[in-house]
């Protein structure tokens, strides 16, 4: 008996005719029917040859949104993104409770008409919006919610090494994380982060722990290492790797009841109708029913990437919300140490070639006088010699 790979994709569409999806037949029905709809209330005065020239690149154009995909997205899914981000607000800030409008001398432009110096309000600028974050908390257990996206939760996983691995290891290795993915039933994402390691804490407390070891050898070592640790880390940046789990589950879930292990039609239309119900605070039992379902999908990960060697741990409430802050601001990824400015630091560091000498004006002081000069032409003197563009300019040079 030959063995036969399963594709296990979850997130393909079903194909209806060939290899068309619902989405692209649809497309494709809908500009055939509006280029026929057109050609036949045309044709009576409109040649075939000149409707062609429109006709032609509007049927190439639907049949590339189609057909062409990028990333494994569809490319109309792409332009409806793209239309979306063009004419959503550009600026968001985090206001939960709401934005108050702007004042109308801050959202006009003004301008000046030409040589009057009449001023006039121009184009009304783009006011901000409230940024909706995905996340809008994380329990006591680590289960985040996404209001009614559902609920996730995130775990950390082990590293193997796969290249020193003999290759029976490695083909076994490989068939346990098959039997992962052939169980899957809902979406999952694999998350591999790279951040900056900061290395401060491990040197301090080496070296301030070597002098309580036992031998003056193993001081001597640890002072090494702790400088051989402080050298490394000025001479490159470290980075450390980090796989992270992430599990999500809707509210609202389909039975499939089509005997082919998918949801029907009106199934699918009923869930979508319930969840549209369901617009406001979603009940306690529900969410209970998702968190559930999350923690039983969480076991089955741990249980069946075992066997490979790969360890999986959940995040607590600190650790998940660590990790969607660093998410939401990578600034803080950056140790104190680096020697960089943080986002809302002041940098009061004067540029290269001030010379602040030059611009300090020396204080009066009436022992310079000559004697029998007046207090009053001392003063005048130096405010004009100080006033001076000439002198000004040269104290600049130097």
């Amino acid at each position: 008996m030959s063995a036969v790979r399963i594709p296990a994709d979850v997130d393909r569409e079903d194909r209806v005719i060939g290899p068309l999806t619902a989405r692209q037949l649809l497309i494709l029905a809908v500009t055939a029917i509006v280029l026929y709809g057109t050609y036949t209330l045309t044709r009576s005065f409109v040649p075939l040859a000149v409707f062609l020239i429109p006709a032609i690149p509007i049927g190439v154009t639907a049949a590339f949104l189609a057909l062409g995909q990028r990333d494994g997205i569809s490319l109309d899914r792409l332009v409806l993104a793209a239309l979306r981000q063009r004419m959503s607000p550009q600026h968001q800030v985090s206001a939960p409770e709401g934005i108050r409008p702007a004042p109308e001398w801050l959202t006009n432009r003004v301008t000046v008409n030409g040589g009057t110096g009449m001023p006039s309000a121009g184009k009304k600028g783009r006011a901000a919006a409230a940024l909706r974050l995905p996340a809008e908390g994380v329990s006591d257990t680590g289960v985040i919610d996404l209001g009614r996206d559902g609920v996730a939760v995130v775990a950390v996983c082990s590293t193997i090494n796969f290249g020193l691995r003999t290759p029976a290891e490695q083909e076994s290795l490989v068939a346990s994380f098959g039997r992962y993915l052939h169980s899957l039933t809902a979406p999952v994402q694999v998350l591999v982060r790279a951040e900056r390691l900061d290395l401060s804490g491990q040197i301090a407390e080496l070296r301030e722990q070597a002098g309580g070891l036992p031998h003056p050898a193993l001081e001597n070592a640890a002072r090494e290492h702790a400088d051989y640790l402080d050298q490394l880390r000025h001479a490159t940046d470290l980075l450390r790797r980090q796989v992270l789990l992430v599990l999500r589950e809707p509210l609202h879930t389909t039975a499939p009841s089509d005997g082919l292990g998918g949801a029907s039609p009106l199934a699918v239309l009923a869930a979508r109708r319930k969840a549209a119900q369901h617009g406001g605070p979603v009940e306690e039992t529900t969410r209970r029913a998702a968190e559930a379902r999350l923690v039983r999908r969480l076991g089955e990960a741990v249980e069946l990437l075992s066997p490979s060697g790969i360890t999986v741990t959940p995040l607590d409430a600190g650790q998940a919300t660590a990790v969607l802050a660093a998410a939401c601001n990578p600034d803080s990824l950056i140790p104190p140490a680096a020697g960089l400015a943080g986002a809302d630091e002041v940098i009061t560091t004067a540029p290269d070639g001030w010379n602040a000498d030059a611009f300090a004006r020396p204080a009066f002081n009436p022992a310079d006088r000559e004697p029998g000069e007046a207090e009053d032409s001392w003063e005048d003197s130096f405010d004009d010699t100080a006033e001076d563009p000439d002198d000004f300019e040269e104290r600049y040079r130097q």
